[in-house]
């Protein structure tokens, strides 16, 4: 018989644990990140979160600070919803909401397309003169554009008065007070809106329009076809932004009324939600019904939203 060879091989041995030095830094270089984010999630949590979450429990109450607190349930939704004063002010938030937005917007847009291609000596200096407005104090802006359309001596109504129209009490009538709060508006945030669809379009390369100038295409075809698409996201973003900061619109109307600055006017000419909210909450001392204004306010605000998902999520198929 022959011998057979038998091989021993040798068990392998476990691997040493690491160091507790590297577990350390490796466990340091996991939480890292989540130390430098989580000061803005504390912020948010104590002065965002908190008080929107509060503002819906306070809602449900005949809340009173210097009082007492009684549970209504839904009874100042049911109050708000046959308010004609809540109604009024939804209708003013609207109606200035859409001519502050609208001519914004397309003043913005045509704006940036002249900019980005303008043959302009100090170039630089024209793109950013735009954001002046937007530096500017909202009370500053206010106190000019009521000198302007003032109804005795404002420049408007002088030259209204040259092609013999009678002048117009802007402030007092709710048409007026609507398009000063609205020309306000508009002058104060079309230049930043107009550097967002400027810093888009130049992304888009400069051959492209090029190509289609050589193609026999138009200054109209070109905005159209090329401008425009370019320009989907960033101007379904403005919308959506400039809809929220519509709906919100607070300061402009406060400053501008006369002798009742919350109810902006003797007939809430131009009292905005924000406005009526604050004249319950902070005018009235009824904030259970301010809160159920707010809450009524954050969902106007929450369907724009969604409507804003469903319109990109359209845009995207299409493309």
């Amino acid at each position: 018989m022959s011998a057979v060879a038998l091989t021993l091989v040798p068990t392998p041995r476990a691997a040493p644990p690491p160091p507790v030095r590297r577990r350390a830094r490796g466990l340091g270089e996991r939480v890292t990140p989540y130390a430098y984010i989580a000061p803005f999630f504390v912020l948010f949590a104590v002065f965002g979160l908190f008080p929107f979450a509060f503002t819906f429990y306070v809602a449900l109450f005949d809340w009173n600070p210097i009082g007492d607190q009684v549970f209504v349930g839904v009874d100042n939704f049911t109050r708000m919803l046959g308010d004609p004063r809540f109604w009024n002010a939804a209708r003013n938030t609207v109606s200035i909401w859409f001519l502050s937005t609208v001519p914004q917007l397309l003043l913005a847009l045509l704006l940036a397309h002249v900019l980005n291609h303008a043959r302009l000596r100090f170039a630089l200096f024209f793109r950013m003169s735009v954001l002046v407005p937007y530096v500017t104090s909202v009370a500053a802006t206010a106190i000019v554009f009521a000198q302007l359309f003032d109804r005795d001596y404002g420049l408007l109504n002088w030259l209204l008065g040259l092609v013999g129209v009678s002048p117009v009490d802007f402030v007092q009538s709710i048409a007026g007070s609507h398009v000063l709060i609205a020309t306000m508006v508009t002058w104060r945030w079309f230049g930043y809106t107009t550097l967002l669809y400027l810093a888009s379009l130049q992304s888009v390369p400069r051959a492209v329009f090029e190509a289609a100038a050589i193609d026999g295409a138009g200054p109209w075809q070109r905005f159209r076809h090329i401008t425009v698409p370019s320009l989907r996201p960033v101007i379904i973003f403005t919308v959506v932004t400039s809809t929220i900061g519509g709906l919100q619109i607070f300061t402009e109307p406060l400053l501008i009324a006369t002798g009742a600055p919350l109810t902006c006017g003797a007939v809430r000419q131009c009292q905005t939600l924000t406005l009526f909210l604050y004249e319950q909450g902070f005018g009235e001392f009824e904030f259970g019904y301010g809160s159920a204004v707010g809450v009524a306010l954050f969902v106007m605000v929450v369907a724009i939203a969604a409507v804003n998902y469903l319109l990109a999520g359209r845009i995207r198929a299409d493309r």
